[in-house]
């Protein structure tokens, strides 16, 4: 997929699923409804599809995300099935190894892992968890590293192996919204990830950070950095907006200190938030493009000239289904167009 606008830019599209339940759903629906969307990206042209894990929020029901990518990847054919992301910190990374050597093993080629540091949850859940509340994600790159020898081939002088997931070969990603992890994705020369789409104000020093700090490797010879936004496309722009406004409760919801099912969109967000409540929802919504297939072409195209991103992955958090398939249905379109 390309894009003209300006400049001449090649800007691979991916979809981030963040397996939305909505207001009179179940989970049950959510998965029928992933899976729907990741076998029409994967028709459409998407490069990858990827679920990220979060505990303790009744909207996400992605907590189990190795289980949800096992279902999403046997039920598609080509596109690419991953993490966006699994939190390192919340688990042994023998147990991340194993599970991704069997999502490797039933599906090669095919699966991506990629990892945060943050506890995607709140200090009880992370308890619960069995995470440590005295980790604050610095142990991270040590983590990092006892995972990556459990992919490495050979026993070496290894005295515990992942079986499977021994000599696989799984690209691993870098995921984050600061500095942190953009330099280490750099210095190890790995694929970065910006969670753009949701913490916007580091995204370009973050880019600028990774490009500076990159080091050739196995994995890479050159940086590659994917950028996360959120789109809502529409036949006409007044949907769009209209269909947006799902997100936006959703968002007013969490800056309230509360969590929930996605709900429908209304025909104004006005009577429902305070000033200063609607300019933190823009402000942390910065990277959304919303509207027909020309402004979304333009919205974009815009991201793409100002970050230079190799790959933009798309999260949609929109609660009609048929909807939903349609957003991504038109970004598909207007970003193939020459």
């Amino acid at each position: 997929m390309s894009l003209i606008e300006g400049e001449f830019f090649v800007t691979i599209l991916s979809v981030l699923d963040l397996a939305p339940v909505v207001q009179g759903g179940t989970a049950a629906d959510t998965f029928r409804n992933t899976l729907d969307l990741a076998r029409h990206a994967e028709r459409w042209g998407y490069r990858r599809y990827w679920l990220a894990e979060h505990h303790n929020m009744p909207g996400i029901a992605s907590s189990a995300t190795s289980v949800v990518i096992g279902y999403v990847a046997a039920g598609t054919s080509t596109i690419r099935v991953g993490s966006g992301g699994i939190m390192l910190p919340n688990h042994a990374p023998l147990v991340i190894a194993e599970q991704f050597g069997t999502l490797e093993s039933m599906y090669p080629g095919r699966i991506d892992l990629g990892l945060g540091r943050a506890p995607g949850s709140d200090q009880l859940t992370a308890r619960a968890l069995r995470r440590g509340l005295d980790r604050d994600g610095q142990d991270f790159p040590q983590l990092l590293e006892e995972l990556r020898g459990f992919f490495a081939p050979g026993p070496g002088a290894k005295s515990v192996r992942a079986h499977p997931g021994e000599g696989l070969d799984i690209p691993i990603w870098l995921l984050g919204s600061s500095g942190f992890s953009a330099r280490l994705a750099g210095e190890l020369g790995l694929p970065f990830a910006f969670a753009s789409h949701f913490a916007p104000d580091y995204l370009l020093p973050a880019l600028e950070l990774y490009r500076s700090s990159f080091r050739p490797s196995e994995a890479l010879d050159k940086p590659y950095a994917m950028v996360g936004i959120n789109v809502v496309a529409a036949d006409t722009n007044e949907e769009a907006e209209r269909l947006a406004t799902s997100h936006q409760l959703a968002f007013l919801n969490i800056i309230r200190g509360r969590t929930g099912l996605l709900a429908p969109p209304v025909d104004s967000m006005d009577p429902l938030w305070s000033e200063h409540e609607r300019e933190i929802v823009k402000s942390q919504l910065k990277y959304t493009v919303t509207g027909d297939a020309d402004a979304v072409r333009e919205g974009v195209a815009a991201i793409a000239r100002m970050t230079q991103a190799d790959e933009i992955i798309v999260a949609g958090q929109i609660y009609d289904h048929a909807a939903r398939l349609r957003s991504f249905e038109i970004l598909a379109d207007a970003i193939g167009d020459r």
